[in-house]
């Protein structure tokens, strides 16, 4: 079992694969809380201009 850690931990691939997990959830996290803000923002804008139609 040692000699699997040793050897996981001295590897660079688990390391890259690693990093493009965080990369990943970065990227992730950020395309959310854009389309979150433009939905919400876009709702208002089209409530508003139902509003003023009616």
């Amino acid at each position: 079992m040692s000699k699997l850690i040793q050897r996981l931990w001295s590897e660079d691939s688990g390391q890259d694969i690693a990093e493009y997990a965080v990369m990943l959830a970065v990227i992730l996290v950020l395309v959310v809380g854009t389309v979150r803000l433009i939905g919400s923002n876009a709702n208002n804008a089209f409530s508003s201009v139902a509003s003023s139609l009616q």
